[in-house]
């Protein structure tokens, strides 16, 4: 019996399980902030970019030359090996301070073939409001390796792209509002109203009463004391626990891959599946038609071609109202359907109303 490609997301019974508030919510205005900046990395083994198919990178050189007191005559032609032009980008996390320390990534953005071994140069790195928030600079880790030589190369990994473990300094802080006057938001990372339901309740039966109140679907208001007793607050709220609603019913189909999530929701209403393959082989072969000697015939090349349509014999499978994803699985198992398969059978099912999931393909 042939095995559908099927991942599986929590295949046992649902039970209701209890997850920590900070687990399925966050504090509002507390979050990450991306930062991007151009830079080059240099000291390279002679994988840098080729300066005459990346002028960017021979402008660049000119101009950190030019600040630096030494100025090269506009006829130069420079022939650099060293040198790799890259973008850096780095994530800001919330509250970090002055003098900090971040994690930054340094991507090719020219025609180099490896930035192992390089130095990436200072690089301010600038927030969506075009401030300088951190400076990059240091070694550029790259966890790969390759060599080349008479035309046949070996690569292991990614060359193009490295990272700089600690190797941005934050420059300045972005101010984080933790709760507006005498209140915190929680936001749910996933819109659902029963589970921001059970939250008011579990808030209000752990702390106080009337402490929280929903506003929607996804945003909690509480109301927070203030000063530095805010911070145990928010601690003691966020390790409550809560148990989250069961999501709606799902399958997500990636036709590319043919690879198939659904969650134990999934159920399907009484219908009957019938598959069957059609494999049609077309195949040709050429002779040469060789004419008598001394004729006045042409050699000339003949294609003979066959067509042969084989259809599998289809097996039909009835399934009742109210299966649960295991018996659908199974079902499908038994008449054989492959993950492309799948994907015509669920999109099938969905049209025929049988299927009581919230189907979506990317």
């Amino acid at each position: 019996m042939r095995q559908i490609l099927l991942i599986l997301a929590m295949l046992v019974p649902f039970t209701a399980s209890a997850d920590r508030i900070k687990d399925v919510a966050s504090i509002q205005g507390v979050r990450d902030n991306q930062l991007i900046g151009y830079g080059l990395v240099v000291g390279l083994d002679g994988s840098g970019d080729q300066t005459t198919q990346t002028p960017f990178t021979v402008q660049s050189i000119i101009s950190m030359l030019s600040q630096m007191g030494i100025n090269l005559p506009s006829t130069t032609s420079l022939q650099l090996k060293n040198v790799a032009a890259v973008m850096v980008t780095a994530t800001l996390p919330p509250f970090s301070k002055p003098g900090q320390t971040i994690d930054a990534t340094a991507s090719s953005i020219g025609n180099a073939k490896s930035l192992r071994g390089g130095t990436l140069l200072m690089t301010p790195l600038k927030g969506a409001d075009g401030q300088v928030y951190a400076m990059a600079q240091g070694s550029v880790l790259v966890g790969g390796v390759g060599a080349s030589s008479g035309g046949a190369s070996v690569q292991v990994n990614h060359l193009s792209v490295g990272r700089l473990p600690a190797g941005a300094t934050v420059e300045r802080a972005v101010p984080t509002l933790l709760g507006q006057g005498g209140f915190i938001h929680l936001e749910l990372k996933t819109t659902d109203f029963t589970t921001a339901a059970r939250i008011v309740e579990v808030i209000n039966a752990q702390i106080a009463p009337e402490l929280a109140s929903a506003l929607d679907g996804r945003v909690i208001q509480v109301r927070a004391p203030s000063g530095n007793e805010r911070v145990a607050f928010i601690s003691r709220i966020e390790n409550l626990e809560v148990s989250p609603a069961q999501g709606i019913a799902k399958v997500i189909i990636n036709a590319r891959t043919g690879s198939v999530v659904m969650n134990q929701a999934v159920t399907l209403d009484t219908c009957a599946v019938a598959h069957g393959n059609l494999t049609v082989v077309i195949s040709t072969d050429s002779a040469v038609s060789q004419p008598a000697a001394f004729s006045r015939g042409q050699t000339v090349q003949t294609d003979k071609t066959t067509i042969d349509v084989k259809a599998d014999q289809g097996s039909l499978v009835q399934l009742q109202k109210g299966v649960s994803l295991s018996e659908v699985v199974k079902a499908l198992n038994s008449i054989g359907a492959t993950p492309q398969d799948l994907l015509a059978i669920l999109q099938a099912m969905k049209s025929s109303g049988a299927l009581r999931a919230e189907l979506e393909i990317i």
